[in-house]
């Protein structure tokens, strides 16, 4: 049995959900729709640049939630999945997941984007276990801030490994992480089988000095 350890965005589904959540709100009318759409692309630029201040981009995420009680939250949500994810979704990336659930291997997803964006996303992919940055809840609502380690970049390495070690596993013998991004390198060069899936170009050309396996989710899969 493995571990199989799998990115969210531009892996599993074919786009960025944090961005699409802000898109989604702006969409909405919930935020000042042009400044907010600035703001969230800036952001989104940095990431993709490596270079992404984690904890100002969640609190920006998270500052207009902070007007809504989870329920007003959890139907915002089911809106989201309908309008902005399900056309995400890719049945390569389906077929994957399901290969290896059905050898029995142990399936999580971790991701920089915030539990409440993702844990609903994962649970319609099959994959219960998401580790995500996580935002603080007190009184049953969002106060904007941050709760623990923001799951980016180095961070993903700590978070996994406080979950290996609360669930009593390890990375030795086979494990699997699959990912599109450069940020997620750490993690990459951790695992027995790093697996670079329609990789940016910094990742690409790190997988292809590494011989790293270079797959593509995009399209439906044959057979």
């Amino acid at each position: 049995m493995a571990l199989a350890i799998f990115d969210l965005d531009h892996t599993l589904i074919n786009g960025d959900s944090d961005h699409a959540w802000g898109e989604f709100i702006a969409d909405k009318g919930l935020v000042d729709g042009d400044s907010y759409r600035r703001r969230n692309d800036d952001y989104f630029r940095d990431y993709q640049a490596g270079n992404l201040d984690i904890i100002a981009y969640q609190e920006f995420v998270l500052e207009p939630m902070c007007r809504f009680s989870m329920a007003e939250i959890d139907a915002l949500h089911r809106e989201f999945m309908s309008v902005k994810i399900n056309p995400m979704r890719r049945p390569r990336a389906d077929k994957l997941v399901a290969r290896h659930r059905h050898a029995g291997d142990t399936l999580l997803i971790i991701t920089a984007t915030n539990l409440f964006i993702t844990g609903p996303i994962g649970h319609a992919l099959g994959i219960e276990t998401v580790i995500a940055t996580e935002g603080e809840i007190k009184g049953k609502r969002f106060t904007g801030r941050v709760k623990g380690t923001p799951c980016y970049q180095q961070g993903k390495v700590k978070r996994l490994e406080g979950w290996l070690r609360d669930n009593n596993l390890s990375l030795e013998g086979d494990s699997y992480f699959y990912s599109d991004s450069h940020n997620d390198l750490p993690l990459l060069k951790m695992v027995s089988h790093p697996v670079a899936v329609d990789p940016d170009s910094t990742l690409r050309h790190y997988a292809q000095r590494m011989n790293w396996p270079i797959i593509s989710l995009q399209g439906n899969p044959s057979g």
